[in-house]
């Protein structure tokens, strides 16, 4: 199944920016831009979530007391929806220091990957955990994550009507050229529905993500 051609007026990219592969100017005496719009969701980390790190003593938030700092980069995903079933498989790499190099050391950090569907819905979660080792005399060390997400293609389609009004082609002059279909409730309603996120980040303790955001 390919992508949805869709043309939409300059005002309405902003919306399907979650949605969005690419986008190029209509060529053929359209209005508007031309994007892509694929089932698969769009994959980042979540803002204050790529980042850990640990104290010793844990109390202390001193600089002197950090012991070990990771972070999540590099995050790739491929994305296959040739079934019923949109499957998303995304891997990452944890960059990790610590501050002392005595002996050998295991460090293993939880993580997430998560669905979020409209934008603030998560419908599955899932938790599992990454171990960095540190050789002797090492302070730097890194490991690969990775997880997967299903979604159910039929939820990340669009329906045929809302299709029909997305690509319905609008040439300049006519009266609806300027009209953003993204204007009426439903159509925007019915894309947000089908748009979907698939967010992987550190499993961070209230504490850990208070420190990351305010730090």
């Amino acid at each position: 199944m390919s992508p949805a051609r869709i043309v939409l007026p300059l005002a309405a990219i902003a919306l399907l920016a979650g949605c969005s592969r690419t986008g190029e100017i209509d060529a053929v005496g359209g209005v508007g831009i031309t994007t892509l719009r694929s089932p698969c969701p769009h994959v980042a980390i979540p803002a204050g979530t790529g980042d850990i790190t640990t104290f010793n003593p844990p109390a202390s938030r001193e600089a002197q007391a950090i012991d070990v700092v990771a972070t999540m980069t590099n995050v790739q995903s491929t994305c296959d929806y040739a079934t019923d079933q949109v499957v998303t498989n995304v891997t990452f790499d944890v960059l990790a220091r610590r501050a002392s190099a005595d002996g050998p050391r295991d460090i293993t950090i939880p993580y997430f990957i998560t669905v979020v569907r409209g934008g603030s819905a998560v419908v599955a979660k899932r938790v599992a955990q990454v171990t960095v080792h540190f050789e002797a005399g090492q302070l730097r060390a890194s490991a690969k994550g990775a997880g997967s997400t299903q979604i159910a293609k039929a939820s990340a389609t669009l329906p045929a009507d809302v299709r029909e009004r997305l690509t319905r082609k609008r040439k300049a002059g006519q009266e609806d050229a300027a009209m953003d279909p993204l204007a009426d409730p439903a159509i925007r309603q019915s894309v947000q529905s089908a748009t979907f996120e698939a967010l992987v980040g550190f499993q961070l303790t209230e504490d850990q993500l208070k420190y990351n955001v305010t730090r």
